[in-house]
């Protein structure tokens, strides 16, 4: 190998160790929050919120993500644990959809960004889409699950 080639290898290890560096609080953080989820929500305090109506679930689960705003790979661990605890594929779709393009804590920052009305409007359009993409998610994997089985 070229001495090139040696050093842009060498390169890419030193940002990858960075990045892993700068990345392992985050995924530690995750796990004690999951940990913090799991220790202190009940399985009977979740499913006092949910009721297995359609249009109830799926606004509480919009409602839920709008006020804990994330990171797409967050909603994915919480939607996934809320699955197991029984609850619908409504409510974690909307959860999962609004975790991450709604917002209520970032609004006062978005206002003073890109103004009221941008902000009103997108915020509006997402939860509009959040609820109507996480109904046309479940009914085509109820299509799908029956088409491939």
């Amino acid at each position: 190998m070229t001495p090139k080639i040696v050093q842009k290898i060498k390169t890419a290890g030193i940002n990858t160790l960075k990045s892993l560096w700068i990345t392992t609080p985050i995924l530690l953080a995750v796990i004690g929050l999951v940990g913090l989820f799991k220790t202190f929500i009940t399985p009977q305090m979740i499913h006092t919120l949910f009721n297995k109506n359609v249009i109830h679930d799926t606004l509480i689960g919009t409602t839920a993500g709008a006020i804990s705003v994330g990171q797409p790979f967050l909603s994915y661990i919480i939607g996934g644990e809320l699955l197991q605890e029984g609850i619908s594929m409504y409510a974690v779709t909307a959860f999962i959809l609004s975790f991450v393009t709604l917002g209520i804590i970032q609004l006062p920052l978005e206002f003073s960004i890109f103004g009221a009305r941008f902000t009103i409007v997108r915020n509006l359009l997402s939860i509009i889409f959040a609820i109507l993409i996480a109904w046309i998610t479940v009914i085509t994997l109820h299509y799908l699950h029956g088409f491939f089985t």
